[in-house]
Parts: C-alpha cells; sequence; structure tokens
C-alpha cells in the first residue's frame, strides 16, 4: 500500500506541471503570440502610431506591371513583415520543442506561397474566374499534396493548426462590441438561433448514425459556427479523437467549395434580391472565406443587373 502511495504524484507535483503548460502547450502559444501583437499594435495606438506599415497586404492590380511596382515600392514593408512573422513564429517553436533551423526554410516557401497566392485574389479579374485566395490556396495544397509531393524538410512549417489558433486569437481582436451593438439584437437573435439548431441537428444526426459523441460535437461545430476553425476549437475542447478534427475539417471544405457554386446559383433562380440572398448565403456556409466568395459572386450579379439590389 505504502509502494503504491509514494508512487503516486502529490498535489504540489502536479501544480508545477499544470504551470508549464503555459509555455510548453501550442494552445497557450497561439494565445500568447495573439494577444502579445494586440498589446504592440496598442502601445503604438497610444504613442499617436500604428503597425499598419507593417501590416501590408497586396494592391489591387490589372497588369503585371502595376503587380511590379506595388512590390518594388513595399520590398521593405514585406521584409519586415516576414522577419517579424519569423521571429514570433520561431520563438514559439523553439518553446514547444522544434529546431528553428529546420522552421525557418519551410516558412519561407510558406510565406512566399501565401503572398503569391493574395496576389492572384487582388487581381481585377479574380472575382470573375472565382480566385479566391481561400480556393486558390485549398487547390494548391491538394496538388502539391496529392500530385506533387512536399519534401519532409518543409513538415516543420506547416503547422496549420497553430496559425489558425493564432489567427483566432487576432480574429476576435478585431470585432468591436461597436459592430455587435449596430447589428442590434434581432441580427444577434437570429445568429444565435440558425447555430443553435443547426449544431443540434448536425449533432442529432451524427450520433443517430452511430459517431462517437466527440466527433458529432466537432461536425456540429464546424457546421454551425464557422467552420475549420470552430471545428479545430472544439475538437480540442471535447477531447476529440486525433482524427475527428481532419474529418470534420474535411466536410467542412468538401460543402463549402460546392455550396460556393450551388448557392448562388439557388439564390438567383429564386430571384432573392441580394440583401435577402446575401443573408441566406451567410447563414448557409460553413466557412466564412466561403461564405464570402458566394456572397461576392452573387453581388456581381446585383452589380450587372441580373438580380434586384445592390452588391453592397
Amino acid at each position: 500500500m505504502s509502494n503504491i502511495e509514494s508512487a503516486l504524484p502529490r498535489g504540489n507535483a502536479v501544480a508545477p506541471l499544470r504551470w508549464r503548460e503555459l509555455w510548453l502547450k501550442e494552445d497557450w502559444w497561439a494565445i500568447w503570440l495573439g494577444l502579445g501583437i494586440v498589446i504592440v499594435a496598442y502601445l503604438f495606438f497610444a504613442n499617436g502610431a500604428s503597425i499598419k506599415w507593417i501590416a501590408v497586404t497586396p494592391a489591387k492590380w490589372s497588369n503585371l506591371s502595376q503587380l511590379g511596382a506595388h512590390f518594388a515600392a513595399n520590398a521593405p514593408r514585406y521584409l519586415a513583415q516576414f522577419i517579424a512573422w519569423l521571429a514570433v513564429f520561431s520563438l514559439a517553436l523553439t518553446a514547444l520543442g522544434y529546431k528553428a533551423r529546420a522552421f525557418v526554410p519551410s516558412f519561407v516557401v510558406l510565406y512566399v506561397l501565401s503572398v503569391v497566392i493574395f496576389s492572384l485574389g487582388q487581381w481585377d479579374k479574380a472575382a470573375t474566374y472565382n480566385l479566391e485566395p481561400p480556393l486558390v490556396a485549398l487547390f494548391v495544397g491538394l496538388v502539391l499534396s496529392n500530385v506533387v509531393g512536399l519534401p519532409r524538410f518543409l513538415d516543420a512549417g506547416f503547422r496549420v493548426e497553430f496559425y489558425i489558433k493564432t489567427g483566432i486569437v487576432l480574429l476576435g481582436a478585431t470585432l468591436p462590441f461597436t459592430l455587435i451593438v449596430w447589428a442590434g439584437p434581432v441580427a444577434i437573435l437570429q445568429a444565435s438561433i440558425i447555430s443553435i439548431i443547426t449544431f443540434l441537428a448536425i449533432y442529432w444526426a451524427s450520433v443517430k448514425l452511430g459517431l462517437d459523441r466527440r466527433l458529432a460535437a466537432t461536425l456540429g461545430a464546424g457546421g454551425a459556427v464557422c467552420g475549420v476553425s470552430a471545428a479545430i476549437a472544439i475538437a480540442g475542447a471535447v477531447g476529440a479523437k486525433k482524427d475527428d478534427a481532419p474529418i470534420a475539417i474535411t466536410v467542412v471544405i468538401i460543402w463549402a467549395i460546392a455550396m460556393i457554386f450551388v448557392l448562388p446559383f439557388v439564390a438567383q433562380a429564386f430571384h432573392l434580391p441580394a440583401g435577402v440572398g446575401g443573408a441566406w448565403i451567410g447563414t448557409s456556409e460553413f466557412a466564412d472565406a466561403a461564405g464570402f466568395a458566394a456572397a461576392q459572386t452573387y453581388g456581381d450579379l446585383a452589380a450587372h443587373g441580373v438580380v434586384a439590389g445592390t452588391s453592397d
């Protein structure tokens, strides 16, 4: 009996381990990075400045000379942005036990690909051909993973969940309470009803089909809230299995891609005004980016007079 008791962890031995999770877990580092960036931005703002200079993104362009001129004029800003992201992610991954020298080369490839994809999305004909950055990124990733194949040394930089978790924190910082007040209680109530009913419907159907309840919850959140980000967040919260989040993400992506083309077509067939069609698309899509793509497609129809209303 005494041997068993001596082998059990003492209460004061467990506490330090829990405190170490604050700098040894990816979830916490995503919070530290996100909050750190927000704090730095606030300090700049409090002193009459901003971080806008480093928050550079490709501008709208119609020919390659315009795009080249933009990068020539903003090269120092892109370099500073790259160094900043490389520094913060290298710091976090080093603390998590990864080697920085393995992360740097893969992050260079990832950053360049991201800039190229965002640049393509800023082409003035991108909306015409549905070349939205999320869709292009998804297609490029599918080709690289299943057709071309990636060398193993790039694995260190493709920390997908880590980037998404950090982005979730930053996304929350962009939602001001004034927007919630402006939207009004009716819009908040409508969104709440839709999210809750959608979650319960998916969860109930999944359980009835014999799926694990944790997978059912992950699927429900992915379909009811905001797609990939929600699936990842809820999977961690409910202690889902390792494969549950990828399954939910795959379902979300397949549905989102299909609905980008289906929803505008059906809305047009029903002769929905632009405002009604946009609201319907926004509450029917599984992912924000795909919802924006579908809504922008329907907005273009309104801009050309195909449906009633305005593109706004």
